[in-house]
């Protein structure tokens, strides 16, 4: 279930246990509600809701550093292609075929990566045959001196650099929150609205703040599902690093 679907479907419980704490308040007979009864509830919301609290920032640390890691690597990424480009520029003539094959390839997987608007479905995985034949091709150049040596080392080292970058970045994209976190998180909730619900006082003010609290905890679970899956979805990591990398292949 992806995040709008899941934040929608949390809000819908959310709002209904508010309602359903609202009619059994109004059927609870007058001792339940008394001063020592609601003592006993808000110690034991208390605790849920100190412990539902320690999770929902678990959950957006955790996808805030998955965002955070990925965006970095798509910044090397940018960085590299950029730089190899410039040595097999550098190496000269020779490396013509190479460098045309590099191009090609980056501004194609950019494109399965950061697809436009209409176009074929996002695509993570790397084209490994191109892949191959640019590193072989490299790794077939024959130096004519020092410089082209050093270079040639430069271009090997940055090509192996950038096929395991673009491999980590694909297994990193994988979710990394797990299914039962999110649900024990869920139902610790449903469990701290229906009895805030069942304590509060029975007037529209405490529906409309019961409901705005909501509608903020289900944004909190869209934005931690959707900083977790940085490829998919409204929040996705920027393509400015490897576009301005391919920007300046004509330069």
């Amino acid at each position: 279930m992806g995040s709008v679907q899941t934040s929608i479907l949390i809000l819908t419980l959310l709002v209904a246990t508010v309602l359903v704490g609202r009619s059994v308040r109004r059927r609870l007979p007058d001792d339940h509600l008394g001063s020592e009864s609601r003592d006993a509830v808000k110690l034991a919301v208390g605790l849920v809701s100190t412990m539902t609290a320690l999770l929902l920032g678990l959950l957006v640390g955790s996808a805030k550093g998955t965002y955070d890691t990925l965006r970095t690597e798509v910044i090397q990424m940018g960085g590299q292609i950029a730089y190899l480009d410039r040595i097999l520029t550098a190496y000269g003539p020779e490396a013509a075929e190479v460098r045309a094959l590099f191009r090609d390839t980056v501004t194609e997987q950019t494109h399965h990566m950061w697809p436009q608007e209409g176009e074929t479905p996002r695509q993570l995985a790397p084209d490994g045959s191109s892949g191959h034949r640019i590193f072989s091709i490299v790794q077939g150049l024959s130096p004519r001196d020092d410089t082209q040596r050093g270079l040639k080392a430069l271009a090997t080292t940055l090509a192996a650099s950038l096929g395991q970058l673009r491999a980590l970045l694909v297994s990193q994209a994988a979710p990394s929150i797990p299914a039962p976190l999110l649900v024990a998180v869920a139902l610790w909730l449903l469990v701290v609205f229906f009895f805030f619900s069942l304590l509060a006082p029975p007037n529209a003010t405490t529906v409309v703040a019961l409901i705005t609290a909501s509608v903020s905890v289900a944004a909190a679970i869209f934005l931690i599902m959707e900083l977790d899956q940085p490829f998919s979805g409204v929040i996705t990591i920027s393509s400015e690093p490897v576009m301005t990398a391919i920007r300046h292949f004509s330069k």
